[in-house]
């Protein structure tokens, strides 16, 4: 007890770690790892740190089980009055109930544990008075509030032992998905896991998933076969307690509750008590009994802790796997980018763009085409081969995305469309006109009479720049103009605008790509993180 506080700590950064894990791609283990965290973080807030806070606290039994099981009928005949709706017909929304002796209550009342449920109770019902079956609003008689977390109820019952409190869960196999994953929380924020199951349905998969569950976990876990008929309650049980011990669950307590009338609903809705009379003895003890008590919590407790030594590492290795996957996925588009890049370079340096109308404008120029079309038909044709370039790097992303698990879940900044062409004309176009005050400024600077034609200079140094072979005598015609040395250094500036240029558009559309990854904000840290945690609350103990 004297460690407690520095465990409490040690569990409380490790609940942090874990919460703050992020699984965003669809990966084959994540699934897993999802539902992984969530049951850690609800044994970590439901159960683990309020118990060690407040190792007095009543022992809570969760009662879970599939539909149909006898769950509710079970935990009123143990309270010996109806507090939870039995039936096979379950409403959409149920709200679980929590009962408790009423010297307890305070326990259950605030959000020492279940802290994300709402609590509600029936301020005007007395505990001796059972539940309005003609109560049309809920199943549970009691109209359900609207809350976003869900709720639970809590019941006062002085027919309880003081110490121990039971849960009615919901399904574990509901319909409703909310409903599966709480019935799944409130098992977890049990100190005793009593599982309910019948005499049709022992071999189903779901009592056993919850079974194997409970010893994966080592909790405190007992067994209650309901609903078997008088005929052959002896075969049923000891074939569900030869399954058991090949599970290697064959030293759970095991309790066996005959077929009755009022299994079913009828009359009254409470089995004899003689029939869940063992079931509350061993209850009882459990909380009577200081070292049946102790033996009870701790060994819950003692296993879930015991549990985090292989949990841990697998959700950290489900995070790495996040990452690496985040890693391959933003790869594939700087490589699709950095491949077009190159092959537009080249491009450019074979004098591509000048081709089509920005070919015919230059063979016309100037008698048959003035310089301000030549000019517009090279800003056309230089948008185009931009906009062919990232629509191929976009095309290698979708093929090469379509093999790579986990990125179904990001949503590609767009295939080229629209507006991405009209980013990259304005871009181009914002080029032009600083080639054109280039031009106007390198004119006024050599101060020469008659002075050249600035938009003349301009469409021959884009000539120059992007028509390659094909436009050398434009680098003449250039020069003729403004002077050998003049047209050397105005073609330099005008080629270090046009690289800034389409290096920034490329940039841009890609970075474009690459923004639903960066907003995944997948990182290595969390997995050290999680090990370190782990590390740490190991060396506590």
């Amino acid at each position: 007890m004297d460690a407690r506080p520095q465990l409490i700590d040690a569990l409380t950064a490790l609940r942090d770690r874990v919460a703050a894990v992020r699984l965003p791609l669809s990966l084959p283990d994540t699934p897993r790892a999802r539902q992984s965290r969530v049951e850690l973080l609800a044994q970590l807030d439901d159960y683990l740190v309020p118990r060690l806070k407040d190792p007095g606290a009543p022992l809570l039994a969760v009662v879970g089980g599939s539909t149909g099981a006898g769950k509710s009928t079970l935990v009123n005949s143990l309270v010996g009055r109806r507090v939870s709706q039995a039936g096979v017909l379950r409403p959409t929304t149920r709200i679980p109930v929590l009962v408790c002796h009423p010297d307890d209550h305070h326990w259950f009342a605030g959000m020492r544990v279940l802290p994300h449920l709402t609590r509600v109770w029936l301020s005007q019902q007395d505990e001796n008075e059972e539940i309005d079956e003609s109560d049309e609003n809920d199943a549970d008689g009691v109209p359900e509030p609207e809350t976003e977390g869900g709720a639970l109820r809590v019941e006062k019952a002085s027919t309880l032992p003081r110490g121990l409190a039971l849960l009615d869960a919901p399904d574990i196999d509901s319909l409703v998905v909310g409903n599966r994953v709480l019935a799944a929380e409130l098992i977890c924020a049990a100190d005793v896991w009593v599982m309910v199951t019948t005499a049709s349905r022992y071999a189903d998969a779901v009592p056993w998933h919850l079974l194997r569950t409970a010893k994966e976990y080592d909790a405190t876990l007992v067994t209650v076969l309901d609903r078997v008929p008088h005929q052959v309650v002896g075969d049923v049980s000891r074939q569900y307690a030869a399954l058991l011990t090949k599970a290697g669950l064959g030293d759970v307590p095991r309790f066996t509750i005959p077929e009755l009338p009022e299994s079913a609903g009828g009359g009254s809705g409470l089995l004899p008590t003689t029939a869940v009379a063992p079931l509350l003895a061993w209850l009882a003890h459990r909380v009577h009994d200081p070292a049946a008590r102790q033996q009870a919590i701790g060994r819950t407790a003692t296993g879930v802790i015991n549990s985090l030594k292989a949990r841990m590492p697998e959700l950290a290795a489900a995070v790495a796997g996040q990452y690496a996957a985040a890693v391959r996925l933003m790869g594939v588009v700087e490589e699709a980018y950095d491949r077009e890049r190159e092959r537009l370079n080249r491009h450019l340096k074979a004098g591509s763009v000048l081709a089509g109308d920005a070919r015919t404008r230059w063979r016309g120029f100037p008698r048959d085409s003035s310089a301000g079309e030549l000019l517009d038909a090279l800003a056309g044709s230089l948008s185009a081969l931009v906009q062919c370039a990232v629509a191929a790097a976009d095309e290698h992303v979708q093929d090469a995305w379509r093999r790579e698990p986990g990125a179904e879940a990001v949503v590609l900044a767009g295939r080229l469309d629209l507006e991405a062409a009209e980013r990259i004309g304005i871009a181009v176009r914002r080029w032009r006109r600083e080639l054109e005050e280039l031009a106007d400024d390198e004119v006024r600077r050599l101060e020469l009479t008659p002075a050249p034609d600035a938009e003349t200079v301009a469409a021959l140094v884009a000539t120059a720049l992007l028509g390659g072979r094909r436009a050398s005598s434009a680098g003449e015609q250039l020069a003729e103009r403004i002077g050998a040395q003049g047209a050397l250094r105005l073609r330099d500036q005008a080629g270090d605008l046009m690289t800034t240029c389409i290096d920034g558009l490329l940039n841009s559309e890609r970075d474009r790509r690459l923004a639903p990854l960066d907003a995944l904000d997948v990182s290595p840290e969390p997995q050290a993180e999680l090990i370190a945690a782990l590390s740490v609350l190991q060396k506590v103990r």
